[in-house]
C-alpha cells in the first residue's frame, strides 16, 4: 500500500470530537477538494452549506435523531443535491428547464456523493475525523426549511468534521471476493462470503463494546431492508420538483 491507499483503508467514523474549531482555511481547502471530484456533464450539482449557528446545529442534531456530535464537531456541513443552479443557467440561455427527470436526480445525487467522498479524504489527510449524518433525511422538510433550500435542492446528508477525541478500530468490510465479480453478477460463493463476514463482524462488535453488542451483518440487513425506510422521502422529493419522470 502507498500513503493514499493506506489512508483510504484506515477510514473510521468519528463520533467524539475535541472542543476545537476547524479553521476557515481548512474548510475552504476541503471544499475545493470536493469541487475537484468527477461531475457528470460538468453539471456540478453539489451545494455545501456550512452551519455555524449553534441553535441551527442543535435543531439539525435533533432532526437527525439526537446525534449530538452534530453540535460538538469542529465544523458541520450539509451536502445538498442542487439542480436549481442548473435551472438558472438554463433560463439564462432562454431555455426551458425540464423538471422532474429521474436521470437528472440520479446525476445530482451521484455528484454529491462523489464530492463528499473527496471532502472526506481531504479532511482525513489533514488529520481530521469525520462522520456522515444520513439522519438528516429523517426530517428533510424541517432541514430544508431551516436552511432555506429552494425547490430543486434537497439535503442528501450532513458531515461532521473535527479533531478526533477517540480512536475506534477500523470496521471490517465484506470479503473482496463477495464484492468484486468477474464478467457477470452470479457468484455461488456469495452466501459463504456473507457467512464469513457475519462471524468477523460479530467478533468486531464484541471486542469494540466489551461484549455488549452481539450482532452480525445479515441481522443488520434484515432490520434495515426488511422494512420500509423513510417512505416520506418520495413525497418530499416530489414536492421539491424531483418528480421522477
Amino acid at each position: 500500500m502507498n500513503k493514499t491507499t493506506q489512508l483510504l483503508r484506515s477510514h473510521r467514523s468519528i463520533r467524539k470530537f475535541k472542543d476545537k474549531p476547524v479553521s476557515d482555511e481548512l474548510i475552504n481547502e476541503i471544499v475545493l477538494c470536493a469541487q475537484a471530484a468527477a461531475t457528470s456533464s460538468n453539471i456540478q450539482a453539489t451545494t455545501i452549506i456550512r452551519v455555524r449557528d449553534q441553535e441551527k446545529r442543535e435543531r439539525l442534531a435533533e432532526a437527525a435523531g439526537g446525534q449530538t456530535y452534530v453540535t460538538t464537531a469542529g465544523a458541520f456541513l450539509v451536502f445538498c443535491a442542487d439542480l436549481n443552479r442548473s435551472k438558472l443557467a438554463c433560463q439564462m440561455q432562454d431555455g426551458e428547464f425540464s423538471e422532474g427527470m429521474t436521470e437528472h436526480f440520479i446525476i445530482a445525487t451521484a455528484d454529491v456523493a462523489l464530492a463528499a467522498q473527496n471532502a472526506v479524504i481531504a479532511a482525513e489527510s489533514l488529520g481530521l475525523g469525520i462522520c456522515y449524518i444520513g439522519g438528516l433525511r429523517n426530517k428533510p422538510q424541517e432541514v430544508a426549511d431551516l436552511l432555506a433550500l429552494p425547490d430543486q435542492v434537497y439535503p442528501v446528508f450532513g458531515l461532521c468534521i473535527g479533531y478526533a477525541d477517540q480512536d475506534p478500530e477500523v470496521k471490517p468490510r465484506l470479503p473482496l471476493a463477495t464484492v468484486l465479480k468477474e464478467d457477470s453478477y452470479l457468484n455461488p460463493e456469495d452466501i459463504s462470503g456473507i457467512e464469513t463476514y457475519d462471524e468477523t463482524l460479530r467478533e468486531y462488535y464484541q471486542l469494540r463494546t466489551g461484549g455488549k453488542k452481539d450482532s452480525c451483518w445479515s441481522e443488520e440487513m434484515k432490520a434495515l431492508v426488511g422494512k420500509e425506510s423513510r417512505p416520506h422521502m418520495r413525497e418530499f422529493l416530489a414536492k421539491r420538483g424531483f418528480l421522477m419522470k
